[in-house]
């Protein structure tokens, strides 16, 4: 793994890996028993391991996402306008320091569709020339996701140390929902998750362990770097 901002300028313009990694996560509530960082420190930590498994030139996180749907909790956003104007021009300056290859990682939900038409509008900036792939890690796991629930709890004991298990309440469970209630519950969190969730939590984090956390953390790492590799080389 070789973190950008730690090179000097005649390491850049050498270097032979011209592919980087762009994590993106955001600050907003994850119940009471997780910090608002939880998405920007797992998104982090999958993009190192990616990095370093790939050879990706490895980018600072953007911590700011889109997370408005959390108010009246905690939550430091943008707009789906400003994280993708801030994306755009900073793929392109990538490219115009010959880096063309670039995986951007999302880290949250609500920076979905900010990211949406990143890659056709670099492409069309760039004549083509700069390529940009969009990936949100959770979808490289066989298992639902959540929000503070069991697969980030357990991620986030993996970790780091900034979990407060004592604190971990269940949150919605969608175990006996139908195929259509899971939609309209999702439709509602995507606007009001306090509304979809009632404490902020979506699933359970009371049965979390560190263990799991390294299992899902491998899952996911594993398979990225798979579909990753064939991208950039």
């Amino acid at each position: 793994m070789t973190e950008i901002r730690n090179l000097s300028d005649p390491i850049i313009r050498k270097a032979r890996s011209k592919s980087a990694i762009i994590p993106i996560g955001s600050l907003e509530q994850h119940g009471p028993h997780l910090p608002i960082s939880t998405d920007s420190d797992i998104v982090t930590k999958v993009a190192e391991s990616l990095a370093k498994k790939c050879g990706l030139l490895l980018l600072p996180t953007i911590q700011y996402g889109v997370s408005l749907e959390h108010a009246p909790y905690t939550n430091f956003s943008v707009t789906n306008r400003t994280l993708q104007n801030y994306l755009v021009d900073l793929c392109v300056s990538l490219g115009q320091n010959n880096i063309h290859k670039i995986i951007i990682l999302n880290g949250h939900h609500g920076n979905q569709n900010a990211l949406k038409s990143i890659s056709d509008k670099i492409a069309k900036i760039t004549k083509g020339k700069t390529k940009v792939f969009v990936f949100s890690y959770w979808r490289f796991m066989d298992r639902e996701f959540d929000h503070a629930g069991f697969v980030e709890t357990s991620l986030m004991l993996a970790l780091t140390n900034k979990t407060k298990m004592k604190l971990a309440k269940k949150g919605l469970s969608t175990q006996n929902m139908t195929p259509q209630q899971k939609i309209k519950i999702a439709k509602l969190a995507s606007v009001q998750f306090i509304k979809a969730t009632k404490n902020g939590v979506w699933g359970d984090p009371t049965i979390a362990t560190e263990k799991d956390g390294q299992k899902i953390f491998c899952e996911i790492t594993q398979n990225l770097a798979k579909t990753v590799s064939k991208l950039i080389h």
